[in-house]
């Protein structure tokens, strides 16, 4: 067994004891900005390709990587300290749904370089930016039947899982990113493949990345679609012993606050993130969603002044002027306090 050390990201923890971080928005909002076509999915290389590619959001990173190279410049104009990596359906159990499965591993690679650069272009000694290799949940679940009537049929299994993970992993560090963010949680069994995969990455690499592990309401019940709570999602969770746990997604930050505050209330010594939906969705608004950025950057300046999160950001139907707005709203406020924030605050 090797030795493991944290060799990126180190600064992260220190500015977090110092105050709230700013994540990123939309990917997909504001690729759909573009009007792309099937044509621009495919480009060149993929033109003869047997499956429509067009929504196959993670291939532009190879085939119009401008597109997501504005996205993230945008972004990190707008202030942000975290972008997160064109990689949610990156892995090969996603990509297999567009015949491209093979290709995991290089648009992770891709899009991590993609975003390490626009992050080094943007970072200041004042102003450090990181990227995040976003690992989302996969289009297939391994708690949930996809049959209604045989309740103990799978689609896929743990080993197919923590497999897809590991090199979608493998791929993102090799390009370059700060941390790893597990991200948009509906299946606990899911992530713990991930996690399982991550944590075997790191001891087979020698090198540790600080974790985020970000979960997902998906309704006024407070569970994630997989039947748990918030409470039981953090004890399922918390023995990767990640740098923040929070939620994001599916429900608006109003709709969130409880469960923001349930997660910020049983997990005591671990930083929260938070990075909501615009509102609901509303197809005739400019984004699709209901919340402007006015809206949602009050919501979350009112969560920052309770004291309930350390990273908050956007998620689906959020745009650079949503985190243009949160990071204003929230500079002048207090991050959340907690025992590890406290150690850097007094070592400081």
């Amino acid at each position: 067994m090797k030795a493991v050390t944290y060799t990126r990201g180190q600064a992260l923890t220190a500015l977090l004891a110092r105050r709230i971080l700013i994540l990123d928005g939309a990917m997909g909002t504001m690729t759909q900005r573009f009007r792309l076509t099937e044509a621009d999915f495919r480009g060149e290389r993929f033109k003869d390709h047997p499956k429509d590619l067009k929504n196959n959001g993670d291939l532009l990173s190879l085939t119009r990587p401008d597109v997501i190279r504005d996205i993230h410049e945008g972004y990190l104009a707008a202030g942000a300290d975290i972008i997160e990596t064109n990689t949610f359906g990156a892995n090969a159990l996603a990509q297999e749904d567009y015949g491209l499965a093979r290709l995991s591993h290089e648009m992770n690679v891709a899009s991590a370089r993609l975003a390490r650069a626009a992050a080094d272009k943007f970072s200041t000694p004042g102003k450090p930016r990181f990227v995040a290799g976003a690992l989302g949940p996969t289009p297939r679940t391994a708690s949930i039947s996809p049959d209604v009537n045989d309740p103990g049929a799978r689609n896929v299994d743990f080993e197919q899982l923590r497999a897809a993970y590991h090199e979608q992993v493998a791929g993102l560090v090799q390009g370059g990113v700060d941390l790893l963010l597990v991200e948009t949680i509906f299946d606990t069994l899911n992530a713990k493949a991930a996690l399982f995969a991550i944590d075997e990455y790191f001891e087979e690499s020698g090198e540790r990345l600080p974790l985020i592990v970000s979960g997902t309401v998906t309704d006024a019940s407070g569970r994630i679609l997989s039947g748990q709570t918030v409470t039981a999602f953090w004890y399922s969770v918390r023995h990767a012993q990640p740098l923040a746990i929070g939620l994001n997604c599916a429900l608006g930050a109003a709709l969130m606050r409880p469960y923001i505050q349930e997660l910020a209330r049983v997990a005591p010594d671990t930083f929260i993130s938070c990075y909501p939906n615009a509102g609901l969705p509303n197809p005739m608004s400019e984004t699709g969603f209901d919340e402007t950025p006015e809206v949602t950057s009050r919501l979350l300046a009112e969560f920052a002044a309770e004291g309930l999160v350390n990273i908050v950001g956007g998620c689906c139907g959020t745009t650079p002027q949503h985190i243009g707005a949160i990071a204003a709203a929230v500079e002048p406020l207090a991050a959340r306090s907690t025992r590890r924030a406290m150690f850097y605050k007094e070592a400081a």
